[in-house]
């Protein structure tokens, strides 16, 4: 093999690692942005479901228990 052959080879084995570790760098980005807004998005869920829980308390309390009729005597 000649010097130049070389020289290519390790230069393109170069390139082809920096490409490598730049797109794993990227995945792993965006990995970490895509968690972060499902995290978010979970607490507003909880928040809703939180809310909602009291509203169903609430409507429960206007409703009251069923009537019962009372039998005449």
């Amino acid at each position: 093999m000649s010097t130049e052959t070389i020289a290519i080879v390790i230069s393109t084995a170069g390139r082809l690692l920096g490409l490598l570790t730049t797109f794993f760098g990227a995945f792993a980005w965006m990995i970490r942005r895509t968690d972060a807004r499902f995290e978010r998005l979970g607490e507003r869920i909880r928040a809703v479901e939180t809310e909602l829980v009291e509203v169903k308390i609430g409507i429960a309390r206007l409703e009251g228990p069923p009537r019962r009729l009372v039998p005449a005597r």
